[in-house]
């Protein structure tokens, strides 16, 4: 009978396909990571409040809605407006400013109308 290598032969192969999957799998971000999406939990944070207070801002220049009773919450561009206002048309004034702010993505426009 003749001899064969077959076994050494499929272990090298093996061993050869075991070492392209490492290589494959050396990246520093997890694949399903959006690229440029190395902010930190702080930093994402920190610019979620910057995007806030700016489109807080924006509401308070703008004419024909009365932003006191307007809070904002911004999430990695979605904002959302909630509150009260005492008229539909501030509704559709307050989304538009919003949507006009640099950085934001969406907005949710969770805005009731106010009885008083």
């Amino acid at each position: 009978m003749k001899p064969t290598h077959t076994g050494a032969l499929a272990i090298g192969v093996l061993l050869a396909m075991m070492s392209l999957s490492a290589l494959a799998q050396s990246t520093d971000a997890p694949a399903s990571a959006p690229a440029g999406a190395s902010m930190t939990a702080k930093q994402a944070r920190a610019a979620n409040r910057a995007l806030q207070r700016r489109v807080v801002q924006a509401l308070a220049k703008t004419r024909g809605v009365n932003a006191t009773a307007i809070a904002v919450r911004a999430d990695n561009g979605a904002v959302t407006l909630s509150g009260t206002v005492p008229e539909q048309g501030q509704m559709d004034v307050a989304t538009s400013a919003a949507k006009a702010v640099p950085g934001v993505t969406s907005v949710r426009n969770a805005l009731t109308l106010s009885t008083f």
